[in-house]
């Protein structure tokens, strides 16, 4: 009989790609999703809220694994109703599949929780899993969101947090817009270039998720991103010479700021601010990237010359 994994909030870029790998793998995926229940391409797709117990909690009883991916995207102008609604959906998905855990007669083995590397703040310092938090709202939120996942003790089910960085990955995710710029010409420097990107290839961070779900001796919190982060300046660079564009203006603050309300409809600070983390339990932990080197991984992306 096939191990069951359930994918919470998985119909998004981060959830299709990863329910393909553990098809491929053998498993039995079910992703939890607020559209209507129905199967293709051989996962099955429940109907949850993401905040009530009903009916999709006959599904956890017995699986193998619950992967969370659940939450509002960020990608938003950050007015109140927004924040609420960023803050509730993590919050509430959190809280209620802990709630159905506690009650099954047969307990997921692993309970894997997305989480993001914004819990660092907007920072230049070197940031492993061990480094002081930030602050702002975006920090606020990952804190409220960690202590919740951690609040209840599971017995029988390993948690494991991944503070998941910017995962590169085709059709979809936030690699695409940048795409878009630099093939119109317009892929210079956001903002001051100085701000860090802490990246990393989308099967990688499918293998990490895969390691969380396989890897007994995995339990806590990781940051899931790749070895080797970079400059905005540094990555748009890179980006441009796998994209074969030549130099582009640099896009200063204000008009990211305009360009950001006005016409991309996102809070600007998405791309004027950023960390600089490492994946140090992953690499304690003997984790391999397949995909350490920047420039490899775009050509692998988005088609070699």
């Amino acid at each position: 009989m096939k191990k069951k994994i359930i994918l919470a909030g998985g119909s998004g870029f981060l959830g299709q790609s990863l329910a393909a790998l553990l098809t491929q793998k053998g498993y039995d995926v079910v992703i939890l999703t607020r559209g209507a229940s129905t199967e293709r391409n051989h996962v099955r797709y429940v109907h949850w809220d993401g905040a009530t117990i009903d009916t999709w909690t006959d599904e956890i009883d017995g699986s193998h694994a619950v992967i969370n991916l659940t939450g509002k995207s960020v990608n938003c102008i950050y007015t109140k109703k927004n924040r609420d609604e960023i803050i509730r959906s993590r919050l509430d998905s959190v809280n209620v599949l802990a709630d159905t855990i506690l009650t099954c007669k047969h307990p997921p083995k692993v309970f894997v929780q997305a989480g993001s590397l914004a819990i660092f703040g907007d920072t230049r310092n070197l940031c492993d899993e061990d480094a002081p938090h930030g602050t702002g709202f975006s920090a606020d939120v990952c804190k409220q969101w960690e202590t919740a996942f951690f609040s209840r003790e599971l017995p029988s089910t390993r948690q494991v947090l991944l503070r998941i960085g910017f995962v590169l990955g085709r059709d979809g995710g936030a690699l695409e817009p940048m795409i878009k710029l630099t093939r119109y010409n317009l892929g210079g420097t956001i903002g001051k270039g100085n701000q860090y990107i802490s990246w990393l290839h989308i099967d990688d961070m499918n293998q990490i998720f895969l390691a969380a779900v396989e890897d007994d001796r995995m339990t806590g919190i990781y940051n899931a991103t790749g070895p080797h982060p970079v400059t905005n300046k540094e990555f748009m660079a890179v980006l441009r010479k796998v994209l074969n564009k030549g130099w582009a203006p640099p896009t200063p603050a204000p008009l990211v700021w305009l360009g950001a309300y006005v016409f991309m409809r996102t809070e600007p600070s998405l791309a004027l601010t950023g960390r600089n983390c490492v994946p140090k339990r992953l690499a304690d932990h003997g984790f391999r990237f397949r995909h350490p080197d920047l420039e490899a991984a775009l050509f692998d992306l988005l088609g070699k010359p």
